[in-house]
């Protein structure tokens, strides 16, 4: 799919399985790691070396939510102080698990940890910080647009919403986010784990969105996310 697409992907995990994927995409893929769903956090040293070695442009996904955890928590802290020094983005979820999850799969997962404005307190500690938050921080969208509106640095990716969440809410989302005025930093995103045909109806959803202009969906499709990543081409 990435390469019927040409998409240039940010893959987030395990790093010996995101080298796995990198040398089967023939250039298509960007490393991250990811990690917060267990509280087995990796070290910052192993991330220092593995960025030396050219096998980390991002943290992401960090998935502490999972674990109960919110952004401004200070375990949190020393992965983003490192992303700072060494001026890579972080991504970092909010919002959504598998309904009912805490009752099931992932029993520390907690909404009120998905909250938006938690994101400020690390934001201010860190003003260099090149951060986005995954989903968009749905469905909290009033909170999610404050924190767009006081600290331009932010992001947002709409990974998963575009094509597991029905069309009507995801796109009244979405349009919440463009009215307000931050077209140029809501990125794209499939946040595809098992399911590789969610890439195309992702895609599809940006493309069709009927309030959307040409412009506003090349800069959420590419544009965005080359600005942010500092991507060139």
């Amino acid at each position: 799919m990435l390469k019927r697409y040409n998409i240039l992907a940010l893959a987030g995990g395990d790093a010996a399985t995101v080298e796995d994927f990198r040398s089967q995409s023939e250039g298509h893929i960007l490393p991250a790691i990811g990690f917060g769903q267990s509280l087995d956090f990796p070290s910052v040293e192993g991330l220092r070396k593995l960025f030396s070695e050219g096998k980390l442009w991002a943290i992401s996904e960090i998935t502490a939510q999972y674990s109960g955890i919110a952004p401004d928590d200070l375990r949190l802290d020393p992965y983003f102080a490192l992303a700072e020094e060494l001026d890579i983005p972080v991504g970092i979820h909010l919002g959504p698990g598998p309904p009912g999850t805490a009752y099931f799969a992932t029993p520390e997962y907690r909404a009120s940890a998905g909250d938006p404005m938690r994101l400020e307190a690390v934001l201010i500690r860190h003003p260099h910080l090149r951060m986005y938050a995954m989903h968009a921080g749905w469905p909290m969208s009033d909170a999610m647009i404050a924190m767009l509106y006081a600290h331009p640095q932010l992001y947002v990716d709409v990974g998963i919403l575009d094509y597991a969440y029905p069309e009507r809410d995801f796109y009244a989302y979405l349009r919440r986010l463009v009215d307000a005025g931050f077209e140029q930093r809501i990125m794209f995103g499939s946040d595809n784990m098992i399911w590789p045909d969610a890439i195309p109806i992702a895609i599809r959803r940006i493309q069709t969105a009927p309030f959307l202009t040409a412009r506003q969906k090349r800069l959420i499709l590419h544009d965005n996310a080359a600005r942010f990543m500092r991507i060139e081409g």
